[in-house]
């Protein structure tokens, strides 16, 4: 199982970006997918989660109203859609997933199993 991430860059505070989040093998669909993010010298910190099934979803308080997790099961990838985005949004985003049962989605880092490779996000003010 590979993940990879993209989509991150440089942008002004207030402005969107997308990350997507694109998956190989064949049991896409049996997983929860979360997005992570992490800053030198803290701990990678959980931003989003969503069970395998698409219905159910976590975010951590600092994102609500702000990002969107989603996920396309056609195409293995799943999305997090990040509108008026701050400063202290900016960090390495990392994907994971982990297989589990329909309606369970982690939120912590520890619980998931397979992990993308990271993309930088920056948020100038």
């Amino acid at each position: 199982v590979q993940l990879q991430a993209s989509g991150g860059g440089l942008v002004q505070a207030g402005e969107s970006l997308r990350l997507s989040c694109a998956a190989s093998g064949s049991t896409f669909s049996r997983w929860a997918t979360g997005w992570f993010r992490q800053v030198p010298g803290k701990e990678r910190e959980t931003v989003a989660a969503l069970a395998r099934g698409g219905g159910g979803t976590y975010y951590a308080d600092s994102v609500k109203g702000r990002f969107t997790i989603s996920r396309d099961n056609t195409k293995k990838t799943v999305y997090l859609q990040m509108n008026n985005l701050k400063a202290e949004d900016t960090a390495v985003y990392y994907c994971a997933a982990v297989s589990t049962i329909l309606t369970v989605f982690p939120t912590t880092p520890d619980a998931y199993e397979y992990w993308g490779q990271g993309t930088l996000v920056t948020v100038s003010s």
